[in-house]
């Protein structure tokens, strides 16, 4: 990469708002000071490989493989030095390593909003083409898509984040509604009347202060917020008939609310949920975890079942968030590491792991069915037995979005102007505040 490119990507490094691991499911580390940890400390005549995350949880899934391939690769120890940085200090430092040259680890976790940061030039990454291409189609191909260019897979991911709609039961069976009658839009928005006029509920909540929900919606329809090409669409009529659509839930159909606080993550929201205030909301499959840690309450009453399509036979799903993990050039030990990850990340073990280990669904498909996949956990408990039946039933409709350096600001205008203008202050019709949007963003990307 050329010096004054770098620049100026370093420059938006630190000028720009960039995404957090909210929008991955994950829970990265924030603000907490650097945690490392020695995996396989105890093994002799092991080579050493650093490792860096910005999750905490990630640790225990390293935990995990790290035993497991020493016990099955006694010639091939190895002792993985692990460390989690805050999650601005990671990425910030990974980028400057691999661009000075020095200083990297050998295998490193990276969020989907900063990966196309480190695909800029030529990647300072090892392709795992070896690894990926003899069993990708086992996998949902849009996750690993998230973490190519020109044709290499550079990172391994950890989740699908498939999109499903989160249903309370003992409410909509109160509306006297039948939630596997719902199949569009139009049939959630006739539910959602029943269900305001039958109970103390809303159908569900809009948010605010976070795209996610928006970015579900215009996915479904093939749109973006740029397109593949990264040229920003961000005004795309879908997107603005998305916006219209939310801004008619809360007050032409009246069968939302504001969500308190503004998004999904906060704890106005979780309490509000909890108390069984709505009987419904669209997020990933990975938000099955704040249900259980925030709304307790709920266990036993929420069910997952696909996205409405905008129009039958429509998508019902999209791929929210995520992580790769990848090989540095800087590995001293570039085989070793590879293989290591593989094991880690791509085999039915580890995807296996993935579940059983940090609750994600795993990104390749044909463990969904397996055996170790249906015993029991909390997970079941809470939300019945039939979850990998409903990812089975979309794991053909799950396009991944099209995430490049610009994402991060078009994301902070959307959270922190456009939703607000529209819905919360009712300010500026849906094509005005996505046009205003769309000028906000090409100044920036100036």
């Amino acid at each position: 990469m050329k010096k004054k490119s770098l620049l100026a990507l370093l420059f938006g490094l630190l000028a720009v708002l960039l995404i957090a691991c909210s929008n991955g499911g994950e829970k990265a580390s924030g603000d907490k000071a650097t945690e490392k940890e020695v995996i396989g400390a105890d093994e002799k005549d092991a080579t050493e490989l650093k490792y860096w995350t910005f999750v905490e949880l990630h640790m225990d899934f390293f935990k995990d493989a790290v035993p497991r391939w020493n016990k099955l690769h006694p010639d091939k120890k190895i002792k993985l030095v692990a460390e989690t940085f805050p999650y601005d200090q990671m990425h910030n430092n990974l980028l400057l390593a691999l661009q000075s040259g020095k200083g990297a680890p050998d295998i490193a976790d990276i969020e989907v909003g900063r990966f196309p940061n480190f695909l800029q030039g030529k990647p300072q990454l090892l392709p795992m083409n070896e690894y990926v291409e003899p069993i990708k189609d086992k996998f949902i191909e849009s996750r690993l898509n998230l973490y190519a260019k020109d044709g290499k897979y550079y990172g391994m991911p950890t989740h699908v984040g498939a999109t499903v709609m989160y249903y309370n039961k003992e409410i909509m069976d109160k509306a006297g509604v039948d939630i596997d009658s719902i199949k569009t839009w139009d049939d959630y928005i006739e539910a959602g009347k029943k269900v305001v006029a039958n109970t103390d509920a809303v159908m569900t909540t809009v948010h605010t202060g976070d795209a996610t929900q928006f970015q579900q919606m215009i996915s479904q329809q093939g749109s973006d917020l740029f397109d593949k090409d990264g040229k920003l669409t961000i005004d795309d009529e879908k997107n603005v008939k998305t916006l219209s659509l939310l801004n008619d839930m809360l007050y032409k159909y009246k069968i939302a609310e504001l969500t308190p606080g503004g998004e999904p993550h906060a704890e106005e929201f979780y309490a509000y949920m909890n108390k069984g205030k709505a009987a419904s909301i669209s997020m990933p499959l990975w938000y099955m975890g704040r249900f259980t840690d925030y709304m307790p309450d709920l266990k036993g009453k929420m069910v997952i079942r696909p996205l409405p399509a905008w129009e039958p036979g429509g998508g019902r799903s999209v791929g929210i968030g995520g992580t790769g993990t990848v090989v540095t050039n800087q590995t001293k030990h570039p085989e070793l590491a590879k293989e290591f990850l593989a094991f880690a990340k791509l085999s039915k073990e580890a995807n296996i792991k993935l579940w059983s280990v940090l609750g994600f669904d795993p990104p390749r498909w044909d463990v969904w069915q397996d055996p170790a996949i249906k015993e029991d956990n909390k997970f079941y408990q809470y939300f019945g037995t039939d979850i990998f039946d409903t990812l089975l039933s979309i794991k053909d409709e799950i396009p991944g979005l099209n995430i490049n350096k610009n994402t991060p600001n078009a994301l902070t205008e959307l959270n922190t102007n456009t939703l607000e203008n529209v819905l919360r202050q009712k300010k500026q019709t849906p094509e005005e505040a996505l046009k205003q949007a769309r000028k906000t963003i090409e100044t920036n990307m100036k």
